[in-house]
């Protein structure tokens, strides 16, 4: 479980296919504290097991459904990913309850400069966009944000200057992909409600 607020921001070391599977190595520093193989980090907002540590990298194995899910296949060398540990038992919620299990990927379609702030426009899918509604809350590449408007097939959010010098998103260009993981709270009441109507019908 994490929170979407990103710890640091890290450096693509490399992107490999060895023996049928891929291997993402990730340069970083504040997220190795007390890291150790089998643990889990979110990289841009993708829940992932770390299987090999240096004193300055760490390496994790990519699944295909991981890669047709996610926006990590895009990456490349000197790339930049958004990273975040676990939230520990004791910790603080800082932003909101983030699973690390992206539900796809929106496309960025503009940035607007209000002040110091940033506006993002981003497209979505229908069966995303159905989970997002105003004010409510939206992983965006592992990010913790609050949407603003929701359109027929993108939803905004503004960026205060604070989160846009400590996460990658500023620096994406329009068309760039990201990865969306929407509130789980709205599946769930989905799922229930779903139920509930179909034992009314039964009934």
């Amino acid at each position: 479980m994490f929170t979407g607020i990103v710890e640091e921001i890290g450096n693509v070391e490399s992107l490999s296919e060895i023996g049928g599977g891929w291997l993402l190595t990730v340069q970083a520093q504040t997220v190795l504290g007390g890291a150790r193989i089998g643990d889990s980090l979110a990289i841009n907002g993708t829940c992932l097991t770390i299987t090999a540590l240096t004193t300055n990298s760490f390496t994790v194995g990519l699944s295909p459904e991981t890669l047709r899910r996610t926006n990590l296949s895009d990456l490349r060398a000197n790339g930049e990913v958004n990273l975040e540990r676990p939230l520990a038992a004791n910790g603080r919620i800082g932003g909101h309850f983030v699973q690390g299990h992206v539900d796809g990927t929106g496309v960025v379609l503009t940035f607007h400069p209000e002040g110091d702030s940033l506006w993002v426009t981003v497209e979505a899918a229908p069966q995303l966009l159905r989970y997002i509604v105003p004010k409510g809350y939206i992983t965006v590449d592992g990010v913790s944000l609050t949407v603003v408007e929701v359109f027929p097939e993108s939803f905004t959010f503004m960026l205060v200057d604070y989160t846009q010098q400590h996460i990658t998103l500023p620096r994406k260009s329009s068309g760039s992909r990201v990865n969306l993981e929407v509130d789980i709270l709205g599946k769930y009441v989905e799922k229930f409600l779903g139920e509930v109507r179909h034992a009314a019908r039964q009934n």
